[in-house]
């Protein structure tokens, strides 16, 4: 029969060894050198490009040291630290991803389908127990019946909206007809590569992937080609947001007595040109409509106030010149042209030249008299297009302040200003949409 004070050593001794045993921690030996280098992949299994036949095992990457587990492995959809480290394709399940010790392995969840070529990815980031960071992509290319991979697809992935290269965007092939789809992602400069892949028509999706799941969420931006069987360059893959509404307008404020901003809620498509039956200004509360001078984006609109200031100089300066060379005539007799000095070079663009025009979700109202300081209006625009083509119709409210700012040169007034009319020329009437 068992002694209560036995039964009170054994429940303690065995809560003391529970307690050090989840308090058990891996940490490189004591009195060790200090490791700086990173760890390095030594071998993979299978090798790549190799066909076993009846494959039902795991794939897996040995490292010349002991790696970390991470903090939370394997708990669903890329949130464990060594899942988001593995891009598995073609599979749309969050693989099977394991640590033991010096190596990661690795399976799809669905496990391995027959004839197929699968591509298993090791990004960057695994650290060892120094906490020091592998830089390196290591791929295997597994093939579970179907012939030997060689074809590569190369591209770019751009964001549209702000007109730079897309860093870390999720790249998706999928392999026509089955729409297979492997993945990478884009390297620093936008860029990516997939190979070697099998031959055959592609649909490339190129996604700006904002949670870094490396999957493609309803709200991220992306953009689509179609590369047919043969082709490497996929090219250039602008993401843009795909609203399936048109564009509603935000807000409108005064840019000076003459002009005012209009913001949308979306980007616009930047091949949309306006006219004047575009947009209709109507002042409160009589409803009497304003003449329209021009509706464009900001950048056309300084570049046009821009020209015409020029061609102001240039008129001003030849006027100069012709007055001075009659002064010189009449006073000094034998005069000598002073050679033409040869125009600068012109200056190198200091950027290279895109491929898209930028996107923009402001327009700039011209109208033909200053605002009434003070005065309220209602502002109508007419199909206008989002950048995926949608068009929607839009109204908002313009409140004047009491003292807006002076003009800007106008550049219909510039060079030959318009006479001084009795009142403002009303815009174009509005084609009913009905077409009645």
């Amino acid at each position: 029969m068992t002694s209560p004070a036995r039964t009170r050593f054994e429940l303690a001794f065995r809560a003391g060894l529970l307690a050090l045993t989840a308090c058990a921690k891996m940490e490189p030996p004591p009195g060790a050198p200090p490791d700086p280098l990173p760890p390095q992949v030594v071998a993979i299994r299978p090798d790549s490009l190799m066909v076993p036949p009846g494959f039902d095992g795991n794939a897996e990457f040995i490292f010349d040291e002991v790696i970390s587990e991470g903090s939370s492995p394997n708990q669903g959809l890329g949130t464990g630290d060594l899942e988001r480290l593995i891009l598995l394709s073609p599979s749309d399940e969050v693989p099977k991803v394991r640590w033991k010790r010096n190596r990661i392995t690795v399976q799809p969840k669905e496990g391995w389908q027959p004839n197929r070529i699968y591509r298993i990815e090791l990004r960057p980031g695994v650290v060892d127990l120094r906490r020091n960071r592998s830089d390196t992509t290591v791929v295997i290319t597994l093939s579970t019946g179907a012939p030997a991979p060689e074809h590569r697809l190369e591209g770019r992935v751009l964001d549209w909206t702000r007109g730079q290269p897309a860093v870390g965007a999720l790249v998706q092939a999928e392999l026509l007809p089955d729409r297979l789809a492997y993945r990478v992602a884009t390297d620093s400069n936008g860029a990516f590569s997939l190979a070697p892949m099998p031959d055959g028509d592609y649909v490339v999706r190129g996604v700006l992937d904002q949670n870094r799941d490396m999957r493609q969420d309803p709200r991220e931006l992306y953009d689509t080609v179609r590369v047919a069987a043969g082709e490497t360059a996929v090219g250039e893959l602008w993401a843009f947001p795909h609203d399936t509404v048109g564009p509603r307008i935000e807000s409108i404020a005064v840019r000076d007595s003459m002009t005012a901003t209009i913001t949308f809620s979306q980007f616009l498509d930047p091949a949309q040109r306006f006219d004047t039956t575009a947009i209709r200004v109507l002042s409160i509360p009589d409803s009497t409509p304003l003449g329209i001078r021009s509706l464009v984006p900001p950048v056309v609109d300084d570049s046009m106030v821009q020209a015409a200031a020029a061609l102001d100089s240039a008129q001003a300066a030849a006027l100069d010149s012709v007055q001075a060379a009659a002064l010189d005539s009449a006073q000094v007799e034998d005069t000598v042209a002073a050679p033409i000095p040869p125009p600068p070079p012109e200056s190198p663009p200091t950027r290279p030249r895109e491929s898209r025009s930028p996107l923009y979700q402001r327009l700039v109202l011209r109208i033909g008299r200053p605002w009434v300081p003070g005065g309220a209006y209602v502002v109508e625009v007419f199909g206008v297009r989002n950048v995926n083509g949608v068009a929607a119709d839009g109204t908002g409210g313009l409140q004047v302040p009491e003292s807006p700012p002076p003009p800007t040169p106008s550049p219909v007034d510039s060079l030959n200003p318009p006479p001084e009319l009795p009142g403002d020329s009303p815009a174009p009437a509005r084609p009913d949409s009905s077409g009645s």
